[in-house]
């Protein structure tokens, strides 16, 4: 009599995920949300970039959801959400959370300080209640941190000193030293913002479509779907779509997005030319020399996003 076997089907491997984080301000808010993520089960390659604002990892969501990683991520004090294709704008800084709490409690102080100052009764109790409100988001924070492992972070450092300070009766001194610590937080926030939006001006630097050559036609072609080895018409006044050797034409080229050098270069045959430069006054035909991902721009930006 014969049995018959049956084989168990096997699960897919679990896929790399990508979660744009929104909130961080400083490396430390990477580095606990990257403790905390790794954390939850199922989660492996865990890596937070600070500069791009990135989550990637593997997560096998028959024991994680992601769901449930975006509830973890949402407890420390920032959110976590799919990233879209196109570059991510900038939030002014009064129209974020912090913003918004730097300015109520900045009025706060204000007016208990007049108050103090005009010998009105009482201002203590606007500099207590400005304290507390501007201590809440760190308490949770702190307390969000010492779940996930970090018990002693600046947040927990703050909220004590602060809550102290109301107890003893120094609630003036409390809530100067939130505000002051709100301030730098938000500084720090606006810093990390600009040096992103260097990168991304960057990228915006290489055009998105190019003139490529078949025969004696030319055909238009999204610039990433280049390879190595293609003929590219460049002509004047346009920007080179690929890192590329010119094998016909002459013209100046104008490498200062990528180079800084102020004075366009006279080029001609058998010379190199970088992506998102601009051709100035001649036609050139270019064979293209290094893949959109792995251009002179992409490796800069590479590098500026990995750079800690």
């Amino acid at each position: 009599m014969s049995t018959a076997t049956t084989t168990a089907p096997t699960m897919p491997a679990p896929e790399e995920q990508r979660f744009f984080i929104e909130g961080m301000d400083c490396a430390d808010c990477a580095n606990k949300v990257e403790r905390a993520v790794c954390a939850l089960p199922g989660a492996s390659n865990v890596r937070v970039n600070f500069t791009s604002q990135i989550l990637s990892l593997t997560l096998d969501e028959a024991r994680t959801p992601a769901a449930d990683l975006v509830r973890n991520v949402r407890a420390l004090g920032y959110t976590a959400r799919p990233p879209v294709a196109a570059l991510e704008p900038p939030t002014p800084w009064y129209r974020t959370s912090k913003g918004r709490l730097v300015i109520l409690t900045g009025a706060m102080l204000a007016v208990a300080t007049l108050l103090e100052r005009l010998g009105i009764p009482h201002a203590e109790y606007i500099f207590a209640v400005a304290t507390l409100i501007a201590v809440v988001p760190l308490a949770r924070k702190a307390w969000a941190a010492a779940r996930s492992g970090s018990p002693f972070d600046i947040n927990t450092l703050v909220s004590v000193a602060a809550v102290g300070a109301v107890i003893i009766g120094e609630a003036a001194e409390g809530s100067l030293v939130v505000f002051l610590f709100l301030i730098g937080e938000l500084l720090e926030g606006v810093a990390a913002g600009r040096a992103r939006q260097s990168i991304q001006a960057l990228a915006a630097v290489t055009p998105k479509t190019a003139l490529l050559l078949e025969g004696d036609q030319a055909r238009e072609v999204p610039a990433e779907s280049l390879v190595v080895g293609d003929l590219v018409r460049v002509v004047p006044g346009a920007r080179v779509p690929a890192d590329g050797e010119i094998v016909s034409g002459e013209s100046a080229v104008d490498e200062s997005p990528i180079t800084g050098e102020s004075v366009p270069v006279h080029k001609g045959p058998g010379q190199g030319v970088f992506a998102g430069a601009i051709n100035t006054d001649g036609s050139l035909v270019l064979r293209v020399t290094a893949a959109a991902s792995d251009n002179t721009i992409a490796r800069i930006i590479h590098l500026g996003t990995e750079a800690e």
